[in-house]
C-alpha cells in the first residue's frame, strides 16, 4: 500500500501541488500538515503514518525535504521504516532505500536539506541585523509590559507587594524588580 505525506512550513503555503503529485503516484491515503520540518516534534500526521505502516508499505513524499530538514531526523525516520518493513519513495528524487547507493543518495539529499535550512537561518539573522542597523527605530524590542511608575505610585500609597502584584496582574518578582529591590 502507498501512503503519501505532504508538508509545508506555514499556514499560508499550499499543499495542493504535493497532494496532486502523491495522488498521481498512486497513494491511497495521504496525510498532510503545515508545520516546520526542522524537527519531528509536533508532527502528528507523520507520527500517525509511521505508526500505521506495515511490511511492504511505502511512504511516499514529493521530495526528501518535505519529510525531514535534518539528517538525524531523516535517519531516524528511515530506521523506523526499516523496522516496520516499509520503504520510502520520493516522486521527484529517484532512489531505492533497499541498496547501498540508495542509502548514499538519501543521506546526501538529507544533508542538502539540512544545509539549506542552515543557510536560510543565517540569511534571516543577517537580514535582521541589517534591518536593525538601517532602521533602529523599528527594532527596539518589545515594549515594556510593566508600568514602573504605577508600581512605585501604589507602593507609595502603602500597598503591599502582593497587593500591587494582584492589582496590576504581574508577578511579585516584577514588582520587586520595579522597586529596585532585586536585580
Amino acid at each position: 500500500m502507498l501512503y503519501g505525506y505532504a508538508r509545508c512550513s506555514s499556514a499560508d503555503q499550499s499543499l495542493d501541488i504535493q497532494i496532486d503529485a502523491l495522488k498521481a503516484a498512486g497513494c491511497q491515503i495521504i496525510r498532510s500538515e503545515k508545520i516546520s520540518g526542522t524537527s519531528r516534534d509536533g508532527r502528528r500526521e507523520l507520527e500517525t503514518l509511521l505508526e500505521f505502516l506495515r511490511t511492504d508499505d511505502v511512504l511516499v513524499v514529493t521530495r526528501i525535504d518535505r519529510l525531514a530538514r535534518s539528517i538525524s531526523d531523516l535517519q531516524d525516520i528511515i530506521k523506523v521504516l526499516k523496522e516496520r518493513g516499509a520503504s520510502l519513495k520520493a516522486t521527484e528524487q529517484p532512489f531505492d532505500t533497499g541498496d547501498i547507493y540508495g542509502s548514499l543518495t538519501i543521506n546526501l539529499l538529507g544533508v542538502f536539506a539540512e544545509f539549506e535550512t542552515q543557510l536560510r537561518r543565517e540569511r534571516q539573522i543577517e537580514g535582521i541585523q541589517r534591518a536593525k542597523t538601517d532602521h533602529p527605530e523599528r527594532y527596539r524590542g518589545r515594549p515594556p509590559k510593566i508600568d514602573v511608575a504605577e508600581v512605585r505610585r501604589l507602593k507609595g500609597q502603602g500597598f503591599s507587594v502582593a497587593a500591587i502584584s494582584k492589582q496590576l496582574g504581574i508577578a511579585r518578582t516584577s514588582v520587586y524588580r520595579s522597586l529596585d529591590m532585586i536585580r
